[in-house]
């Protein structure tokens, strides 16, 4: 998609300081399971099933524009999952999507829903107006299911996307999200920022920006924390913003680290054993 506007690309975190207990609302706002679904006036998804570390996924996919339009049309892009065991998540998939467009996090959104953020975008969009939305999952445990979700929104006239990009660290036994609080022993944040420092410090001696001039890096980019996190089998990921510890073009920064940094920090049981 082409945009010849020269403006400065606008980003937004859409996660204010109390995200995970807007996560636990979205997840409590449901009232009947259902899979993710779209107007009955538009094609349905496709969807497709498999198995990632022996959970049922269900893949759902669906790309459509504005119905009537001609030439130049505002465009929604799914490519989503969904949870055939698992109810509950597959809609707080959904409705977390849906909250994650906006660039103000702090203006309620008309909708809840996929299905109804697309009836809001075919009224209000422009005509070069896009909304790519994306859910992965990115690590499965005995304890956790840690998803990705990610939108990118192209407004007309803007030179580059606005894109947001959150985890979710579904407890398998207790049907709910874990924030970071509940995932670190207590007292323990702050040896966690320690942590992240550390990976930090990692992630800029691959970063050729960085390696330049790192005075300078330091001084427009410096080390911010982040509580974006999914755990994995391969360790804690951490996630940011663009424009937050790096240009634009390095995308959303993702740091790991290590579970044998997060010994006494991590509560043991988050610590997956040897092939997780």
């Amino acid at each position: 998609m082409q945009h010849t506007s020269t403006q400065t690309p606008r980003t937004r975190s859409w996660v204010p300081a109390g995200a995970l207990a807007i996560l636990a609302l979205l997840a409590g706002c449901a009232s009947s399971p259902s899979d993710i679904s779209l107007p009955s006036s538009v094609p349905q998804p496709d969807k497709s099933e498999a198995q990632v570390a022996g959970l049922n996924v269900q893949k759902i996919q669906w790309k459509g524009t504005k119905p009537g339009c001609q030439g130049q049309c505002p465009l929604i892009e799914i490519d989503s999952v969904g949870f055939p065991d698992i109810a509950k998540l597959t809609e707080l998939v959904d409705h977390v999507l849906a909250y994650m467009t906006g660039v103000d996090p702090d203006r309620p959104r008309p909708y809840g829903t996929l299905s109804e953020y697309t009836q809001y975008f075919w009224q209000t969009a422009q005509s070069r107006d896009a909304t790519y939305f994306n859910a992965s999952v990115v690590g499965v445990t005995s304890k956790i299911i840690a998803i990705e979700l990610n939108t990118n929104q192209y407004l007309t006239g803007a030179a580059h996307g606005i894109p947001a990009t959150q985890y979710l660290n579904w407890q398998r036994d207790r049907s709910r999200v874990l924030a970071l609080d509940e995932a670190l022993e207590p007292n323990q944040h702050a040896a966690y920022v320690d942590a992240l420092r550390r990976a930090h410090k990692t992630w800029l001696t691959q970063n050729e920006d960085a390696k330049r001039d790192p005075a300078a890096y330091d001084k427009m980019w410096p080390f911010q924390e982040s509580d974006n996190f999914a755990l994995t089998p391969q360790g804690m990921l951490v996630k940011y913003d663009a424009y937050s510890i790096a240009p634009y073009s390095h995308g959303e920064p993702e740091l790991l680290i290590p579970y044998s940094e997060l010994k006494g920090t991590l509560r043991p049981e988050f610590i997956p054993a040897a092939g997780g």
